[in-house]
């Protein structure tokens, strides 16, 4: 092993490949080449004695769910720590012959050492948890959805009309089915179906009152939010919308352009380039899933509260029915762009600019 120094040295390179439970620690010295493996239980605590004792010089780790904490812990400890980029290029084993989790720590560690690590930046702890509940709050709007056809199917099968619009979903037209519902242990074998349409309205009106919560306090942090309060000024942007993309940009000076922006949201096409052949395909959907789904939902509404969103689908359509998906996709990037801008400039939205 080698000795440990007081000082972090900018040779030795601390190289981890996280696990759910057992992590691999590649202690790498960069002049002359020696290697030291560690295998740890996957603690802050047993971490943080690792670190304290090593004291290298730089620590590098993966971007996955536990890079956060670790990122933390560096930064207490005040050593420079590193994320890879695990969706870039240079990050592929495709073709290996051997993969295992001391060969992806010590391939840390050797991108570092030649400068080649490609690195992703990894925000406060704040703004993870701000997407974390936003993201909390997206999936439970999705059991909704998944509760409302379930009760579809109940009456559908018993041959009652099933709930149609908005308006059946409001508290008068859940008052009407549960006239329907039945508890479980009172219903007779014939009609067990009212027992299930009851325990389906428990549930939704749990998943209901849970959005609430969320969406409650997610309007407490946006009204303190000068991003997103910056971004509520354009028409056709709601709240659900302009705090995704401030807890996803969070800093627009880490972008240096309008491309790294759209790049960073997966709404840039694949290029396939060779010779004299340059293709371009579908969009890579890279990045942030959440972020894409509400802009596009974002660009679908925006058509009928905002003329220049209106003005920019019709110019990329070309009027065919057949483009309306491409044009819409390339709308919310022109979305994202002008958020950014916004961010970057400081001022909100103005209609003769937008022209």
């Amino acid at each position: 092993m080698t000795t440990a120094t007081a000082v972090p040295t900018a040779e030795r390179i601390f190289a981890i490949d996280l696990g759910k439970y057992k992590s691999v620690a590649c202690d790498y010295h960069a002049g002359s080449g020696e290697v030291n493996f560690t295998t740890f239980d996957t603690t802050r605590d047993l971490l943080r004695k690792l670190l304290t004792s090593r004291r290298p010089g730089v620590v590098v780790i993966e971007a996955c769910a536990l890079s956060g904490w670790v990122a933390d812990l560096c930064d207490e400890l005040r050593i420079e720590c590193r994320v890879a980029n695990t969706a870039s290029e240079a990050w592929k084993f495709k073709h290996a012959k051997r993969k295992t989790d001391r060969d992806d720590a010590l391939r840390l560690a050797q991108l570092q050492a030649l400068g080649q690590l490609p690195a992703v930046c990894v925000p406060p702890k704040a703004v993870r948890e701000w997407r974390a509940l936003i993201g909390q709050r997206q999936a439970l709007v999705g059991r909704r959805v998944t509760l409302q056809n379930r009760i579809r199917a109940i009456l559908l099968v018993q041959g009652l009309p099933a709930p149609r619009g908005h308006r059946a979903w409001t508290d008068l037209g859940i008052q009407g089915l549960t006239q329907l519902a039945k508890p479980l242990a009172e219903c007779g074998g014939d009609e067990l179906w009212r027992g299930r349409l009851d325990r389906t309205l428990v549930e939704y009106r749990q998943v209901w009152g849970l959005i609430d919560d969320a969406e409650a306090k997610l309007d407490a942090i946006a009204k303190s939010d000068r991003r997103v309060q910056l971004w509520l000024s354009i028409p056709g942007v709601g709240p659900r919308t302009a705090e995704a993309v401030a807890a996803h940009l969070f800093d627009a000076k880490r972008f240096r352009s309008a491309k790294e922006v759209s790049a960073y949201a997966g709404l840039v096409p694949r290029q396939f380039q060779s010779g004299e052949s340059d293709r371009r395909g579908r969009i890579t959907r890279r990045g942030p899933a959440l972020l894409r789904k509400l802009l596009v939902e974002c660009a679908w509404c925006s058509l009928r509260y905002n003329a220049w969103a209106r003005r920019v689908y019709a110019r990329l359509s070309h009027g065919r029915t057949t483009r309306k998906k491409q044009a819409i996709v390339a709308l919310a990037r022109k979305l994202l762009v002008r958020c950014w801008a916004l961010l970057r400039d400081g001022v909100p939205w103005r209609i003769e600019a937008a022209a």
